[in-house]
């Protein structure tokens, strides 16, 4: 007989009262037993990345800054108290290999969401094993506008710009500034390089683009490919590669006496990245027109590039700082908004809902569109342009929808980063 059986209290009533009092001292951050991968101290997310094979170049320094943004905060407190921890898996960049690491992560790790899985050949296969499992399917590291599928896939969400949007910020100035030229298109053998294509024609024309190839990443001979773009008098060739392509598509075609000008896709023409694949062949990208969306890594009077810089020397400074570095911060900053966004009872349902809510800002160029009926990512960029061994910002900020609304102009300026870069609660 306890203390309270002996004041008289019955021992239902002493059960119920021992009960209440044991749940009030529990950790109010405990989340629903049920909840995968979230404990009262921890978090754990996981991803699968190229950290070989042939989208390797770059990419695989992605989640490595992640980890290091998350570092940062775990050294900073957590989120909520709780640490975050990121479990990076390699897929080679082979879809099969996606599916076998994936699975994994999801029934064996039980991670409580996939964030930032890469490539649009990979993530497009487990698309319907994380929609079974309910599994929040964040930031995809693409832009394929298969992401954007709320009503057939409610649990995924892209960061990337997509592919369409900005192939047709890439047409608007290639009819402003090459009116008149040969222009052609060499992309991936997917929905990479085929929305790409129809963003370019909804601007150009179908009819303008006189000549149209396609590569697979199991094959690194381009130059079939890079001849018929010679053999057609190109003057101007559109990229939708990832940067191992992009540097053979410039050598190949340097090697066969062939020099347009070159307006590469976002994730394919990171200048530092580029040129540490091409060595001394850099000289290749002199003149390269690209886009992006986040800021440079070179231009440390941007705030959040010497914000992310400073983590990065701390966390993680035996890799390269470059564009895949910035990127890879800014995923995990964005994700840890959405997990203040979701409140202290973390669920998978209310990180899914804290996403299509938005409103989120940070070291993006251009705004993120994300709501209930909308789950694509950052909906324009800004142009680059490679000048004496310098890749350089230029003209405005553009924005458009992958559909035939206009291109636009976005002025809406950015805010700066808190102190310590750690987003505030809302």
């Amino acid at each position: 007989m306890n203390a309270l059986t002996r004041r008289g209290l019955s021992l239902a009533t002493a059960a119920v009262l021992l009960a209440a009092v044991a749940a009030c001292s529990e950790d109010a951050n405990t989340p629903p037993a049920d909840v995968p991968g979230v404990t009262a101290g921890e978090i754990v997310v996981g991803t699968h990345m190229p950290l070989t094979g042939p989208a390797a170049a770059g990419y695989s320094e992605i989640a490595p800054a992640s980890k290091a943004y998350f570092d940062h905060v775990n050294a900073n407190g957590g989120v909520n108290g709780r640490k975050i921890t990121y479990k990076f898996m390699d897929d080679g960049y082979n879809p099969a290999n996606t599916q076998t690491v994936v699975r994994k992560l999801v029934l064996e790790d039980k991670v409580f969401a996939i964030l930032n899985g890469l490539g649009t050949p990979t993530h497009t296969g487990v698309l319907d094993f994380l929609k079974t499992n309910r599994v929040p399917d964040l930031f995809v590291a693409s832009g394929s506008r298969s992401w954007n599928q709320p009503d057939k896939y409610p649990g995924t969400f892209g960061f990337n710009t997509d592919y369409t949007v900005e192939g047709k910020i890439l047409a608007t100035h290639i009819k402003a500034t090459y009116a008149g030229k040969k222009t052609c298109f060499f992309g991936q053998d997917d929905d990479f390089g085929r929305d790409a294509l129809v963003g370019v024609e909804q601007v150009l024309g179908a009819g303008a683009v006189v000549a149209k190839e396609k590569y697979v990443t199991s094959n690194q001979n381009v130059a079939p490919q890079i001849g018929a773009l010679k053999a057609a008098g190109c003057e101007v060739v559109v990229l939708a590669t990832v940067p191992g392509f992009t540097a053979l598509s410039m050598g190949t075609a340097a090697r066969l006496g062939f020099k347009p000008q070159w307006v590469v896709s976002n994730v394919g023409s990171d200048y530092l990245t580029l040129s540490k694949v091409l060595g001394e062949g850099k000289v290749l990208l002199e003149g390269m027109v690209g886009i992006s969306n986040l800021p440079s890594p070179v231009d440390m009077s941007d705030p959040w590039t010497a914000a992310f810089k400073k983590i990065h020397d701390q966390y993680n400074g035996s890799a390269p700082f470059n564009g895949n570095t910035v990127y890879g911060m800014s995923v995990a900053y964005l994700f840890v908004q959405s997990l203040l966004a979701a409140g202290k009872d973390l669920t998978r349902e209310g990180l899914i809902a804290a996403v299509e809510k938005g409103g989120f800002k940070g070291p993006g160029l251009a705004p993120f569109r994300f709501s209930k009926d909308n789950h694509a990512g950052m909906g324009g960029g800004k142009l680059t342009k490679v000048t004496a061994g310098n890749q350089e910002f230029f003209g405005p900020v553009y924005e458009t929808d992958s559909a035939a609304g206009p291109v636009n102009e976005f002025k809406e300026e950015r805010p700066a980063p808190t102190a310590n870069t750690i987003p505030a609660a809302s």
